[in-house]
């Protein structure tokens, strides 16, 4: 798992161990879990951006167990942290290494962030329909832009190894406590347009992660990942229709229904977010 001491890292780091996987947490600091006494799951410093480090680090060794795939979640995680020539650097060439060490050792699978910027985030221009799917990609920034050729990066290796590459774009990752920041957005539609109303919580990255590494694919494919609702009481129809009228809706979405399509990773990946942050309120 590259990225492993990061906010989603730490996350399906944790879930994957828990559930019987042996994991190596790769990344250039430690979390803080991996500095806990009794931590039972290996840590290595490493920056990924550098072939040689990524090939080593993917290789295991003496003692580490030959890995059967990579997780790569390594990156600069937001167009906002780093100027916009850094993360597209840091962000392709961490992801061209990660894919080339995998191709070279002949790993079993590659599962990797995408990302929900992917699909014309902030939304300044009308999405041309919703939900988003997919196929509804346009760039805005050089970070969603890295992510686009990442999409491109894995096809093309995946074409010459054989190796599935699954990319999974991620919306807003919500861990427990940002679920209190959510009743500031209630009152004003045009606070949370910025990605249609949409977030994921940290069980369905863990979930998603996990039906990755064992779902029946072949090739090169990405999904979508969010959660089955938005983060607004309002139904979504309403919300279209007040900040993006005129853009068509599917029939099928009802009440707080989510406008970031999952409809794909539900039937080929077997994805199905349970929690809602309406759990907690």
């Amino acid at each position: 798992m590259t990225g492993g001491s990061g906010k989603a890292g730490r996350v399906v780091v944790r879930d994957l161990a828990e559930r019987g996987y042996d994991v190596l947490n790769i990344d250039r600091a430690p979390s803080p879990e991996s500095n806990a006494p009794d931590s039972a799951i290996p840590y290595l410093a490493a920056d990924v951006t550098d072939f040689g480090q990524a090939l080593e680090a993917l290789a295991g060794g003496d003692a580490m167990p030959r890995f059967d795939a990579v997780v790569h979640l390594a990156a600069i995680p937001s167009p906002a942290h780093a100027t916009p020539d850094q993360v597209f650097r840091t962000n392709m060439t961490s992801t061209h290494a990660v894919f080339a060490a995998a191709a070279r050792l002949g790993l079993q699978r590659v599962v990797w962030a995408s990302s929900e910027t992917t699909l014309g985030l902030p939304f300044e221009r009308p999405p041309d329909y919703a939900p988003v799917d997919e196929a509804h990609m346009y760039p805005e920034t050089s970070y969603a832009l890295s992510k686009v050729l990442g999409e491109e990066m894995a096809r093309q290796f995946s074409r010459w190894s054989g190796i599935p590459f699954i990319g999974l774009r991620f919306s807003n990752i919500m861990v427990r406590d940002d679920y209190e920041r959510f009743p500031t957005y209630w009152d004003d539609p045009h606070l949370r347009k910025w990605n249609l109303w949409g977030y994921v919580d940290e069980s369905h990255v863990a979930q998603s992660v996990r039906l990755a590494l064992e779902a029946d694919v072949n090739g090169a494919d990405s999904f979508i990942i969010a959660a089955a609702d938005t983060v607004m009481k309002r139904p979504s129809r309403d919300l279209m229709a007040e900040v993006f009228p005129g853009v068509p809706v599917a029939d099928d979405v009802v009440g707080t229904d989510t406008l970031l399509a999952i409809g794909k990773a539900r039937a080929k990946l077997g994805y199905s977010p349970q929690f809602s942050w309406r759990e907690l309120y």
